[in-house]
């Protein structure tokens, strides 16, 4: 890197530049996700129903302002749904007027206008006939009009995640900058670290816009994946800048490229060893089967290996043209925050170890009455159009429609048994409605049965597996909201064994290779796992319970997206083992430095590691915070979600994990730490 450094930032600049001119259209490629594996039964459910009974897409609009009677608003409804008949792409209108359905509010003050698009519109067709619809409702005369329905919330979602993602970005770049640039003690040494997070954002960008074209990308996912790649890009350009400033300052008078060739050999080791524990970590949403997190592991292995690559080798290019500007040290002087939480800790290692395994279990206790739900509109902030008619619809009519339950039987409704099977679904509880659908295909039954409360509540949710146990002519195919989440959480629950094996035995593996111990590895996935428990219980209290949800800006819908605690295991689990390593390997340094004869050399060696190894770790866990934090700004929910948990996270793994439960153990088990099968004993001798 030192020899072609001119030319390897050359390169990372063209990377950047077509990523940035290029790369923006992948936000134009993304698309909306089905959650469920093409397997799942409500998925087999729903292909079977799109064959013979198909729906298109809704349009609903809450007229409000003026009673309902109203001659002027009569006419003026009637003519606009007769003009919505007639506009190329709409199958049904269904209005109060027009119509035998009567849809009018508990106040007389409303009433509901729904739309039903052609089925088997592409997503394209779909939205500009629904935008030709939206334009016409508008027109009713009418004080007020909210237009929503699923397609519009999709869309609503997708704009808003793009435009979270720029403004979050936006501000934790600038954040960051001026963060490093105080931290770091100089303007260039400050600015090293972004452009290695901008160079690898960019590049991610490029590489998603054609992984776009090959498999499905959604939104959420490149917001995701951008988060990931700047936290990841920062923190490996803070470890090697660092490092070189050691170097430089143990050897004032060797060579540049000498300097270089030692930190990249010292520090790149670290990158390489925890870029390999996050592509690990990643690997595992694999095996969960599901197609939105399947797309999240390719963008997030991406973003992993082009900000090692960035760490190992544009970075180090950038420090040999700018190291006359990079100054000595940074801004801290004396022992750092984690030197003395760990001195604090190996005086009293027992009880600190056993109160902060306490106050972790304590802060993961709200998981026990955690929900988990799939995101819809509600997810939405109060300011969506899209969530408000919803909401409007849910509190203003006595008997607000619904997304029911859809049962499919492959049996016709002359035979003998069918009739007997909806009159039993009649009778479950937790039904307050069985609707048989007529002009379907003979030789099939269809039925929407609507359940007691919310479209995904526990009652519904319980009812899935009620209909799907009765006895029929035929097996009882069902699908909807309900359907669909219970076969997500049942989805989760089978694959998470396989995913935390391959996450569980990949960073093993790496933390033994980079340590040659037993006991490092399982104390390192212990304490992170604690630390992911404690975070989801934080979650769960503010996003689940609405406690701060005020200072945050958003209105809980009691309870938490699905993918979220998957994809934070992931991410936090990859960014903790960031740390693990930067301070693990630094251990190891001065551990094989000291005679293990001495009983103290344990506590010197975690010590000394500390130092070396703490303001690196502290500097990088400021950084990565605000840029979560940046993510908390969005509109989103589902991104609050990840911004908040990964800040929580982090600070919970550099302060309390770090700083006080790692030293207190190691403390505790002394030269066992090093133990490895064929030692025994022999840990007395520095393990190399």
């Amino acid at each position: 890197m030192y020899a072609w450094r001119r030319a390897v930032i050359v390169v990372w600049l063209a990377v950047a530049a077509a990523g940035a001119v290029f790369g923006g259209s992948v936000y134009d490629r993304t698309q909306s996700i089905d959650s469920l594996p093409a397997d799942a039964p409500a998925a087999v459910a729903q292909a079977r129903l799109d064959a013979v009974s198909p729906e298109g897409e809704r349009v609903v609009a809450v007229v409000s302002g003026r009673d309902v009677g109203a001659i002027a608003l009569v006419e003026s409804v009637s003519r606009i749904a007769y003009e919505i008949r007639d506009i190329p792409g709409v199958a049904e209108v269904e209005d109060s007027y027009t119509t035998g359905t009567r849809r009018i509010s508990t106040d007389n003050h409303s009433s509901l206008i729904t739309v039903e698009l052609t089925p088997g519109l592409s997503d394209d067709e779909a939205l500009r006939v629904a935008d030709r619809v939206s334009a016409a409702l508008r027109r009713i005369d009418a004080p007020e009009i909210l237009i929503g329905g699923g397609l519009l919330a999709e869309r609503e979602f997708g704009d808003r995640a793009v435009r979270d993602a720029a403004v979050g970005e936006s501000i934790a770049l600038l954040c960051v900058g001026i963060l490093l640039i105080l931290l770091l003690g100089g303007l260039v040494a400050g600015l090293l670290p972004l452009a290695a997070a901008v160079g690898a954002v960019t590049a991610t960008l490029l590489a998603l816009t054609g992984l776009a074209r090959l498999l499905p990308v959604s939104e959420y996912a490149v917001n995701v994946v951008t988060l990931l790649g700047i936290g990841l890009a920062v923190d490996y350009s803070l470890l090697m800048i660092t490092r070189f400033q050691e170097e430089r300052a143990a050897a004032p008078r060797a060579p540049l490229a000498e300097l270089v060739e030692r930190t990249v050999a010292a520090a790149g080791r670290a990158v390489l060893v925890s870029g390999s524990a996050v592509a690990a970590a990643l690997a595992g949403l694999f095996a969960f089967g599901d197609p939105v997190l399947a797309a999240m592991a390719m963008g997030g292995a991406s973003v992993v290996v082009l900000a090692t690559a960035a760490g190992l080798t544009l970075v180090p290019a950038l420090i040999a043209v700018a190291h006359r500007r990079i100054p000595a040290h940074g801004r801290s002087r004396g022992p750092g925050l984690l030197v003395r939480l760990a001195g604090f800790a190996q005086r009293r290692p027992g009880p600190v170890a056993l109160a902060v395994v306490a106050g972790l279990l304590v802060l993961s206790a709200p998981l026990l009455s955690v929900e988990f739900g799939n995101s819809d509109v509600r997810v939405l902030p109060r300011t969506s159009e899209a969530r408000q008619a919803y909401e409007a619809t849910q509190r203003e009519f006595a008997d607000p429609p619904k997304q029911p339950l859809t049962v499919v039987v492959e049996t016709g409704p002359d035979r003998a048994g069918t009739e007997h099977l909806f009159d039993a679904m009649e009778r479950l509880p937790g039904v307050s409605g069985v609707y048989v659908r007529p002009d379907v295909p003979a030789g099939v039954s269809v039925a929407d049965v609507v359940p007691d409360g919310a479209s995904d509540g526990r009652p519904a949710q319980e009812l899935v597996a009620r209909l799907r146990a009765l006895d029929g002519p035929a097996p009882v195919l069902v699908t909807g909201p309900a359907a669909e989440l219970t076969d997500a959480r049942r989805s989760v629950a089978e694959r998470l064994p396989a995913a935390l094996a391959v996450i569980v035995v990949a960073t093993g593996a790496l933390l033994f290779a980079l340590t040659r111990s037993v006991v490092v590895p399982v104390k390192a996935i212990a304490m992170n796992v604690l630390t992911l428990l404690a975070t989801m219980g934080v979650l769960v209290a503010v996003f689940q319970w609405g406690w701060g949800a005020g200072v945050l800006g958003f209105e809980p819908w009691g309870a938490l997206d699905l993918t979220t605690p998957l994809l934070l295991f992931v991410f936090a689990f990859g960014l903790s083992m960031d740390y693990e390593v930067f301070l693990l390997a630094r251990i190891k340094e001065e551990w094989d430095r000291r005679t293990a004869a001495d009983d103290a050399a344990g506590d010197r060696a975690v010590l000394a590691g500390m130092a070396a190894a703490g303001p690196v770790i502290t500097t990088a866990a400021l950084a990565i915070g605000v840029v979560f934090l940046g993510f908390v700004l969005g509109d989103l929910v589902a991104v609050k979600e990840i911004g908040v948990g990964m800040a929580v996270a982090v600070l919970l793994d550099v302060t309390v994990v770090r700083g006080l439960l790692l030293p207190a153990t190691m403390s505790l088990l002394g030269r066992w730490n090093w133990w490895r099968p064929g030692l025994g004993r022999a840990a007395r001798l520095p393990v190399g």
